[in-house]
């Protein structure tokens, strides 16, 4: 038994790496902020993502998978989170001609700077993309259940090696870097978070169209479709 929740581990690792190591919001926003707090950057914006995941996790082992299937719901989490990443991502490119490279060795803690976290980017560009809640609704979903065998302690190791498969990719993302950063003049450096920001804004306006379309249709749109069919 315990070799075979010990492969559930590390299924549950080997599924989230290749998920996490897709291009999106989350990506992009550690990419961000850790040209701005260095390595610890990754882990932050995972501790922020596991804060909106862990919960949905154990909603859907409850049951509530039919609610994600269901076009209108996945449209307004699309529309919303679209408008969203619209939002941060306006801001971001605002910021561009101020912005210097430097590490934040001492981060603020007022009362404005705590909203401005990687902590909060993780909970938000989180919740800003359809297709994350659409995987645990469909491929997340057939893992819970398979753990759920196990009970209660199968469904935290599998949550485990899930979490722990997003912290080991950000985090080496943010330690590349912000190991690279040093050898980045400002110049590249606002050009690399213009990028950033630019693709932050067609994540929103992708979400946004997709969202618009199952909101119009009543119908999922392909990629949905997709996803549900996988």
């Amino acid at each position: 038994m315990g070799a075979t929740l010990l492969g559930l581990t590390a299924s549950a690792f080997v599924i989230g790496l290749s998920g996490a190591m897709m291009p999106g919001p989350v990506l992009v926003g550690t990419i961000s902020w850790a040209t701005r707090r260095g390595f610890r950057a990754g882990p932050e914006v995972v501790l922020g993502h596991g804060i909106i995941e862990f919960p949905l996790a154990l909603l859907l082992a409850a049951g509530m998978a039919q609610g994600l299937r269901n076009p209108y719901s996945l449209g307004s989490v699309g529309l919303l989170g679209g408008l969203a990443l619209l939002f941060m991502g306006g801001l971001m490119l605002r910021d561009v001609p101020r912005l210097r490279l430097q590490l934040e060795e001492n981060p603020s803690t007022s009362a404005s700077s705590r909203w401005q976290h990687p902590i909060w980017s993780g909970i938000l560009l989180s919740a800003a993309n359809p297709y994350f809640f659409l995987w645990w609704a469909t491929a997340g979903l057939a893992q819970i259940t398979a753990s759920l065998l196990w009970g209660l302690g199968g469904l935290v190791l599998f949550y485990a090696g899930h979490i722990l498969s997003d912290l080991v990719w950000y985090s080496f993302v943010s330690a590349m870097v912000a190991t690279g950063k040093r050898f980045l003049p400002d110049v590249l450096y606002r050009g690399f978070i213009a990028v950033c920001a630019l693709a932050l804004l067609f994540f929103g306006l992708w979400f946004g169209r997709e969202g618009w379309q199952m909101l119009w249709s009543g119908e999922f749109t392909p990629i949905a479709q997709q996803m549900l069919g996988s």
